[in-house]
């Protein structure tokens, strides 16, 4: 069995998996735009939105959904990961409350085991965005219900992939 370990999530720890995105503090890595009179600070391309593969019927846009998270309760074995092989997969807290993050590196055609998986933990002010193919468990929310607006694909073609774990591993119930 194995306990994972959350650690903090930065840009550097996660390139592998996708993009921090820094709600918080200056956005030092986005273009600072003054617009609406002086009034409204736009923090532009936040984010690298990929849709680009194409699936059955070539059609994609971007969308933005609303999600609403229960909180998984605590210790939690990890069964299934998942991966969107069309597109990125962006989530914006909406709420100031940290969240962990699982992801792994996996190749294709090789089982998924322990070894594969980091587990991040948020500060409450970072959104993440998945790069398309990157491996990663379903919202992991803590304490409350949390709300995410979901930047992602629709379109044609099946951009949904589910694998199971060979290994038994567990989000410990630690204070977070």
């Amino acid at each position: 069995m194995t306990e994972l370990i959350a650690q903090p999530l930065t840009a550097t720890a996660f390139s592998t998996f996708g993009e921090v995105i820094d709600l918080q503090g200056g956005l030092d890595y986005a273009q600072r735009m003054v617009i609406n009179d002086g009034l409204t600070e736009r923090f532009h391309d936040l984010f690298t939105i990929d849709i680009s593969a194409q699936g059955a019927g070539g059609t994609a846009r971007p969308i933005v959904s609303l999600f609403q998270t229960k909180p998984l309760p605590l210790p939690h074995r990890v069964r299934v990961m998942e991966r969107h092989p069309l597109s990125s997969q962006a989530f914006l807290p909406l709420d100031d409350l940290p969240f962990l993050v699982l992801v792994a590196t996996a190749t294709d055609g090789v089982p998924m085991t322990a070894t594969a998986l980091s587990l991040f933990i948020t500060n409450g002010r970072q959104g993440i965005n998945f790069y398309r193919n990157t491996w990663h468990h379903f919202q992991i929310v803590l304490g409350k219900t949390r709300r995410f607006m979901v930047v992602d694909r629709a379109g044609s073609g099946e951009n949904l992939q589910q694998t199971e774990l060979q290994d038994e591993v567990w989000i410990p119930a630690a204070e977070y």
